[in-house]
């Protein structure tokens, strides 16, 4: 079960999460186009090396979460062709930044990788006009070894009491 604040109806402060890391993307670019380092073994922290990765293209308008997971990191890249809105929520309650909310816009003019840790709840909207990729590095497989594990989430999305509200 999630950990909700006990006076979940208190406003979010707004601010920097502990163990948030928002990184900005450089693309290095020459005649043939750009190419662009997404991660590099040697600036990734070992508890979040990324043990999988997957692409997913999200249309506009259109908003992936509230989640977040118990045991996985996420190490998502925004790099375009789209702008995405990325909503953070901290639900840890012994964590310094405990109840903060922090909110950022990524994707083609702000590429960035946005390092999510466990506890973590997230959301993300395309509010651009085309669709956008988003790439993901978490440190965990997807539903475990060979997909025989229970998914790590607690969704949000359904429960029309949730305080993690993008909008």
């Amino acid at each position: 079960m999630s950990n909700l604040k006990e006076k979940n109806i208190q406003p979010f402060e707004e601010g920097v999460i502990q163990g948030v890391q928002v990184r900005p993307l450089k693309k290095h670019r020459d005649d043939r186009g750009w190419l662009m380092e997404l991660f590099r073994a040697d600036e990734i922290d070992q508890r979040i090396m990324p043990v999988m990765s997957y692409v997913s293209e999200t249309l506009p308008g259109v908003t992936r979460g509230p989640h977040e997971h118990v045991d996985q990191t996420d190490f998502f890249c925004f790099v375009g062709p789209s702008t995405f809105r990325i909503v953070l929520w901290d639900n840890r309650p012994k964590s310094s930044s405990y109840w903060v909310r922090h909110e950022v816009l990524v994707g083609e003019e702000n590429p960035c990788v946005v390092v999510v840790p466990e506890g973590i709840v997230h959301a993300y909207r395309n509010v651009g006009k085309k669709p956008g990729w988003v790439i993901n590095y978490p440190n965990k497989l997807y539903a475990g070894n060979c997909r025989k594990e229970l998914v790590d989430e607690i969704r949000h999305e359904a429960d029309p009491n949730t305080p993690f509200r993008i909008d």
